[in-house]
């Protein structure tokens, strides 16, 4: 198994379900592993392997499009990655909001998922 990475994504977004959220945004760091078996070792060809700055504009993609809920978000991502890249296998990602709007909270909030391309409905 193969794995292509992208960590420690710096991405300001408008995720969020309140008003400020939505008007003044938030900092979020995403860490993406994606996972895949290659026809053959060593892979020499990009259209080998999965592309990382296709999947980084994929990313950014969804990151444009305000959304009330990280889930939501996250969960969009997996599955358009395994749609858009049909060697993908497995996708692990992650989120953290960097400044949520908790009063007196320090720290970040966050989720992550992981898919397999098998667990998927058919």
């Amino acid at each position: 198994m193969l794995s292509i990475h992208l960590h420690q994504l710096q991405i300001h977004a408008f995720h969020g379900l309140y008003e400020e959220e939505k008007v003044l945004g938030n900092d979020f760091v995403m860490d993406i592993s994606v996972d895949y078996h290659p026809a053959s070792l060593p892979v020499k060809e990009i259209g080998e392997t999965i592309d990382y700055v296709s999947l980084y504009e994929l990313v950014q993609k969804h990151m444009k499009k305000a959304t009330p809920l990280l889930e939501t978000v996250i969960s969009n991502i997996a599955l358009d990655i395994l749609a858009q890249f049909s060697l993908s296998e497995q996708v692990n990602i992650s989120i953290r909001k960097l400044h949520p709007p908790i009063a007196q909270f320090q720290g970040a909030t966050g989720v992550s998922l992981s898919i397999h391309r098998k667990d998927l409905p058919s």
